[in-house]
C-alpha cells in the first residue's frame, strides 16, 4: 500500500488531504479544528485527523507533498519588488522577514512537525488546482481550466488532462489576474479580501452593470480568447497590502466604502459590474479551452471557480457539454490535488474515470457515532431524545414545515467551504421570513445574503431551470418559472435593497432577487441520510425543497465536533439540534455558562 500525504499552507485556508493507493482517505481544512477562519499554518490537526481516519502513523507516509514552490513564489516577490522600486519598499520587508522567518524552510518544517525523515515534494500552485480537478473527474479525457488571485506566477492556466497526464498549453501571469481583480473589488466596497468575494457575488444583483465599460475601458483589457491584462495604473497590489491606488477611487468618484458602514447603491453597481465583467471573462476562456483543445468536457478549480454565477452561466450556454468543479476549488483543494499528482504524475499510475467523480460527495471529514455523541451529551447533562431514523426525520419534517430552525449534524464533515448536508441548518424554504431570520439570529450577518436550497436530485428540474446535477452547491440556476409568485411586485420599479423583502417564488427563503438560486442537489448515493430527509419532508408536505446552510455563525469556521454544534445552537435561535439520532430542543435547555462575550471570539468575516 501507498501512502500519500498533501499539505496547502502558509498563505491562506491550510489543509491535509491523504490518499491510499489513488484512492481519497481523509481531507480537511485546519480551520475546523484550530477554529481560527482561514487559518494559515501549517495544519497540523488536519493532519493528526488524517492519519488517525487511515489508522497510520507519519512514519508509514511513502510521499509527502506540499502544493506549492515557495521559492518561485519568493522569486515573483522578488523580482516584482526590484521592478516596482523604490516603491514598496516597507511591503517588501514586512514579506521579507515572514519568508526569511519560516517561508522559506516549509520542507524543515513540515519534516519538523510530522517527524518525516524522507523526501517532501513540491507541486506547482496552478499544477495541484488543475490535478485537484481533473484526476478526481468523471471524465477521462478534459480541458481544465484554473482561475484564482495568483500562485508562484500564474494566475489562470489551460491545461489538456488525458488519462492520467495533465499537460499545461497556456497560463496568465502576475500581475494581470482576474481574481486579484475581484479582490480589488471586494475590497472597494468595504468587504474583507479572501473571504468577503461571495458577499460581493452575492450583492450583485441588487444593482445594475453601470460600470461595466468604465471597467473594460480603464481596468482591464481582454481578448476574444479570454486573455487579458490590468492596468496597473490603477492598483497597488504589487507594493502594498492596499488592493487599489487613488486612481481606481477616482475612477469610481470617491474613496473606498468603510468596512461596516451602510451599503449604497453605488456598491450594489459596482459588485453587479464587476461580475459581468468576470462572466465575460470566464465565458471566453472557456470558450477558448473548448476550440484549442477539442475537448467536450470542462474542469475547473481556483478561487474563481467558486464564483458559482459565472459557472451557471457557463452550464447554460453549453459552453461544454459537462462540467466537473472541484469543491474545495481554493487553496485547501490544493492539498488532495498535489496527493493525487504524486500518485498519477510523479509515480505514473494508471488512472479510469469513476463515473460521476471520486470525491465521495467531498465527505473527507471526521465523523462521530451515536455513542461518542451520547457519552458527550449524558457527560454534560445534555437533555436530548433519541429516535429511530425514520422517527427523526418525520419529526424533523413536521418542525420545518412549523417555521422551527434546525441544526442538522450526521455523518462526515464537508471538505470545501460549502454546507452539503452534514455540517448544516436547515429551514424550510417556503416560509417567506426564513432568509431575514437565518441572517439576523441565526447567522448573526448582513440580511442581503442569500441562501441555498438542497432539493433531492431526481426533482431538480421540477424546482430550477437546471437540467445537471450540482452536488456540490457551485452552480447557480433559475427558479423554475412555474414557481415564481403570481403577484410579485414589479422589480423594474424597486431599487437596491428594496428588493430584499418581495416574494418571488414559492420558496422565497432561497430566491435571490434576481429570481436564481445556488443549487444542492442532494444524491441517495452519496448521501442517504440528507436525502431520506428531503424524501420524508416532500410526502408529508410537498416539497422536495429546504434551505441549507453552514452550520456556524459570522466569524466562525462550520462546526467539526459535536460539542462545537451544541455551543453554536445555543448561541443562536436555532429551536432544534440534531446529532446523529439525537433530538435536543433548545427550550429543554439550561442557558449556557459564561458565554456573554463569545462573539469577541471570532473576527468579523
Amino acid at each position: 500500500m501507498t501512502y500519500i500525504l498533501g499539505i496547502s499552507a502558509l498563505y491562506h485556508d491550510s489543509a491535509a488531504c491523504l490518499i491510499k493507493d489513488g484512492e481519497i482517505i481523509a481531507a480537511a481544512q485546519e480551520e475546523r479544528f484550530s477554529r481560527k477562519k482561514h487559518d494559515s499554518r501549517l495544519p497540523r490537526h488536519a493532519t493528526d485527523y488524517c492519519l488517525t481516519e487511515a489508522g497510520i502513523t507519519a512514519s508509514q507516509l511513502d510521499h509527502v507533498v506540499f502544493y506549492d514552490k515557495p521559492l518561485l513564489k519568493f522569486d515573483r516577490i522578488v523580482k516584482t519588488a526590484m521592478a516596482y522600486a523604490p516603491r514598496g519598499r516597507k511591503s517588501f520587508a514586512a514579506a521579507g522577514s515572514l519568508w526569511f522567518g519560516g517561508k522559506l524552510q516549509t520542507k524543515e518544517q513540515i519534516q519538523k512537525f510530522l517527524d518525516f525523515s524522507g523526501e517532501v515534494l513540491f507541486a506547482e500552485h496552478h499544477e495541484a488546482h488543475a490535478m485537484s480537478a481533473f484526476y478526481p473527474s468523471p471524465f477521462q479525457n478534459a480541458a481544465v481550466l484554473t482561475i484564482d488571485g495568483v500562485g508562484e506566477w500564474a494566475t489562470t492556466s489551460l491545461s489538456l488532462g488525458r488519462d492520467n497526464s495533465l499537460e499545461v498549453i497556456k497560463e496568465i501571469k502576475f500581475p494581470h489576474s482576474l481574481g486579484l481583480l475581484y479582490s480589488a473589488f471586494t475590497s472597494f466596497t468595504g468587504f474583507k479580501v479572501n473571504s468577503g468575494e461571495y458577499k460581493m457575488m452575492g450583492l450583485a444583483p441588487y444593482g445594475e452593470p453601470k460600470y461595466v465599460d468604465k471597467i473594460l475601458d480603464n481596468l482591464i483589457e481582454v481578448c476574444d480568447d479570454g486573455s487579458f491584462r490590468l492596468n496597473m495604473e490603477y492598483f497597488d497590489f504589487p507594493v502594498s497590502n492596499r488592493m487599489t491606488s487613488q486612481r481606481f477611487a477616482n475612477l469610481f468618484g470617491g474613496p473606498a466604502r468603510h468596512p461596516e458602514s451602510e451599503l449604497t447603491q453605488r456598491e450594489m453597481d459596482l459588485s453587479r459590474s464587476m461580475q459581468e465583467v468576470t462572466e465575460l471573462v470566464v465565458g471566453r476562456l472557456a470558450r477558448y479551452a473548448r476550440q484549442s483543445t477539442g475537448m467536450k468536457d470542462l474542469c475547473l478549480a481556483g478561487g474563481v471557480a467558486l464564483n458559482c454565477v459565472a459557472n451557471g452561466k457557463l452550464v447554460r450556454d453549453k459552453v461544454f457539454d459537462n462540467i466537473f468543479i472541484q469543491p474545495a476549488a481554493g487553496d485547501a483543494g490544493g492539498a488532495l490535488g498535489a496527493a493525487l499528482g504524486v500518485w498519477h504524475k510523479y509515480l505514473g499510475k494508471p488512472r479510469t474515470a469513476k463515473t460521476g467523480d471520486a470525491m465521495r460527495g467531498s465527505y473527507l471529514g471526521p465523523k462521530f457515532s451515536d455513542a461518542q455523541v451520547t457519552k458527550f451529551l449524558d457527560s454534560e447533562q445534555i437533555r436530548y431524545t433519541q429516535l429511530s431514523h425514520h422517527e427523526l426525520n418525520e419529526r424533523v419534517a413536521d418542525l420545518l414545515n412549523d417555521g422551527a430552525v434546525v441544526g442538522w449534524f450526521q455523518g462526515r464533515m464537508e471538505f470545501g467551504p460549502r454546507a452539503l448536508g452534514n455540517r448544516t441548518i436547515l429551514g424550510d424554504a417556503r416560509h417567506p421570513d426564513m432568509q431575514k431570520k437565518m441572517n439576523l439570529k441565526i447567522k448573526f450577518r448582513e440580511g442581503f445574503r442569500p441562501f441555498a436550497p438542497a432539493v433531492l436530485a431526481e426533482d431538480v428540474s421540477d424546482w430550477f431551470d437546471l437540467d445537471t446535477s450540482s452536488p456540490y452547491m457551485l452552480v447557480v440556476a433559475p427558479v423554475a418559472q412555474h414557481r415564481h409568485s403570481k403577484d410579485h411586485a414589479d422589480m423594474s420599479k424597486l431599487f437596491g435593497i428594496d428588493k430584499l423583502n418581495v416574494v418571488r417564488s414559492e420558496i422565497p427563503a432561497v430566491t435571490h432577487v434576481d429570481f436564481s438560486a445556488r443549487v444542492q442537489t442532494v444524491h441517495k448515493e452519496t448521501n442517504p441520510e440528507f436525502h431520506e430527509l428531503l424524501t420524508v419532508f416532500k410526502q408529508r408536505h410537498n416539497c422536495a425543497v429546504l434551505l441549507n446552510t453552514s452550520f456556524n455563525v459570522r466569524g466562525e469556521p462550520p462546526v467539526c465536533t459535536p460539542q462545537e454544534a451544541y455551543t453554536c445552537f445555543m448561541r443562536t435561535d436555532m429551536d432544534y439540534l440534531v446529532i446523529g439520532t439525537m433530538l435536543l430542543a433548545k427550550s429543554e435547555q439550561p442557558a449556557l455558562a459564561h458565554d456573554s462575550d463569545w462573539q469577541k471570539e471570532f473576527a468579523l468575516d
